[in-house]
């Protein structure tokens, strides 16, 4: 069984830029105050979750092992 992330955005930094959406459009949405919320609180790691959360121009998105909650993206310092 693979891993399930939890996936949250902080919607106080989330900027609406919709990249996420673009790279992810089953996994992310924007409301409408154009902000990104996750689809799913919790979802099965894939490339597509990872690539929306690494290419947010100001990482508001964070992926959590839904297990353990270690942090996934974005990495620590």
């Amino acid at each position: 069984m693979g891993d399930r992330w939890h996936v949250e955005v902080d919607r106080s930094v989330c900027i609406g830029s919709a990249m996420c959406v673009n790279t992810a459009p089953d996994e992310f949405r924007l409301d409408s105050a154009r902000q990104s919320h996750p689809t799913e609180a919790e979802a099965d790691a894939n490339e597509r979750i990872l690539a929306a959360a690494e290419g947010c121009p100001v990482e508001a998105i964070t992926l959590t092992l839904a297990a353990t909650d270690e942090v996934v993206f974005p990495p620590e310092d």
